[in-house]
């Protein structure tokens, strides 16, 4: 069924090889996804905290998915707020710090929420920390639930354990939740062999197997995270948060770079 969805969007190339996402019938490559945002995808241009313009921009354009059919689920992270490893770095104890990160991760959550349902999406947060007066506790099954009613699904709180990233988390839920793929958003385009921003020769991958992502220590995500995938066969898409990424990639469009136990690929041209 998923390689039907597949062919499908294919067939929204346009005859100059572009894509349009707005070709009638074409439908959703992925049925359910799980979306890993760092709390820096939050903050916008103001260097800290939570920037409405740029949540609402993100709640656009899930509402746009969910209109697709697909089920969301969301693991968002907290360190537009506070990064436990760096609080930890400078003497606090690694648990405490972690804990608090795990309470900064619930304000992203919630404005997210808010954002959502502004634009009349069904919306449950679900915590891996009890907080009854704010959101559901995490239980998978209701989780699973919530999905299939068309309602997204934001996990907040990580696993509920310190020394765990929320990249770990959103390994972890995708697997859990059944989900086909992991959409990891980032401020840059894919993976490459090296940082962009610092390296000009840097290349793309537009394919990365598992093996070499751990291998090469290509830190997009950590890796548990890879490893946790790698053993589950779980595909990841890196890929940049414009404006429109995250339809097209479930349509089917190849953005990014493809995580998957296939060889890796570098791109057309690519640096």
């Amino acid at each position: 069924m998923e390689s039907d969805r597949a062919v499908t969007a294919a067939t929204a190339a346009t005859a100059d090889g572009s894509f349009d996402a707005s070709m009638p019938g074409v439908g959703p490559a992925y049925e359910r996804v799980l979306l890993k945002l760092s709390g820096e995808m939050l903050m916008g241009e103001t260097g800290y905290g939570i920037d409405a313009d740029t949540v609402q921009g993100i709640a656009q354009e899930l509402a746009r998915v969910r209109e697709l059919g697909v089920q969301v689920a969301i693991v968002v992270g907290g360190g537009n707020i506070f990064r436990g490893v760096a609080a930890s770095s400078r003497g606090m104890e690694r648990a405490t710090a972690d804990y608090m990160g795990m309470l900064a991760t619930v304000m992203n959550a919630l404005a997210l929420q808010d954002a959502l349902e502004k634009r009349g999406v069904q919306t449950r947060v679900q915590t891996a920390i009890a907080m009854h007066a704010v959101a559901e506790p995490y239980i998978r099954r209701r989780a699973i639930r919530h999905l299939e009613k068309g309602r997204v699904v934001i996990l907040a709180a990580g696993s509920g354990d310190p020394y765990f990233t929320t990249d770990t988390t959103a390994a972890l839920r995708a697997l859990e939740l059944g989900a086909d793929v992991l959409l990891k958003a980032t401020k840059v385009d894919g993976i490459y062999t090296a940082d962009p921003m610092k390296d000009p020769h840097a290349r793309k991958y537009d394919h990365l197997d598992y093996a070499t992502a751990l291998e090469r220590d290509l830190r997009v995500m950590d890796s548990t995270a890879f490893a946790l995938c790698k053993d589950n066969s779980l595909p990841i898409v890196v890929f940049n948060l414009q404006k429109g990424n995250i339809e097209q990639i479930v349509r089917g469009r190849p953005l990014g770079t493809l995580v998957t136990a296939e060889p890796a690929g570098f791109a057309a041209g690519g640096r």
